[in-house]
């Protein structure tokens, strides 16, 4: 009897997870190309690209929807002591295929130190800009997802976002 329920237990396990993988949609792979520009007024004085390969698939135990980094940048040595962590981070989480594109979290801080000095003293400037939102993005067009002012000049820093299917 006891085997019998065991037996049959097993079954309906094995036939329920056989149901579940026949629903399940296959992850579909995007590469996220972002480009961080600088800009004065429309003149663009600095651009630098970040690429990278995500998915659609369902990963961790919270049940979240791909997800991937980027972390390039420098550890600058502080006058007292210590260092400061400065250059581009970028997160992406959640992503999901949408009717009109491709909808995703992104976080991002993009930092740097002016070219007048190399190391960071007392009282300077650092020069930062940290964004985070879900966006959606059509797929294969370059979107300006943030854009934001400096602070202290005619500058703007934008983040664009190219999403586009790989096969």
């Amino acid at each position: 009897m006891r085997y019998r329920l065991s037996c049959g237990l097993l079954m309906l396990a094995l036939m329920t997870c056989a149901c579940l993988a026949e629903d399940a949609v296959p992850a579909k792979f995007y590469k996220l190309d972002f480009v961080v520009k600088e800009m004065e007024g429309t003149k663009v004085l600095n651009t630098r690209s970040y690429s990278f390969l995500t998915s659609t698939q369902i990963t961790g135990p919270a049940g979240a929807f791909g997800g991937c980094s980027i972390r390039t940048g420098n550890k600058v040595p502080m006058a007292g002591g210590g260092y400061l962590d400065v250059g581009v981070n970028i997160d992406c989480n959640d992503v999901k295929e949408t009717q009109v594109g491709l909808s995703l979290s992104v976080t991002a801080d993009i930092s740097s130190i002016p070219a007048e000095s190399q190391i960071p003293v007392s009282g300077q400037v650092i020069r930062q800009n940290r964004w985070r939102s879900n966006v959606v993005v059509p797929l294969k067009k370059p979107v300006v997802i943030f854009s934001s002012d400096d602070l202290t000049s005619k500058r703007q820093m934008q983040l664009e976002l190219t999403a586009t299917p790989v096969l």
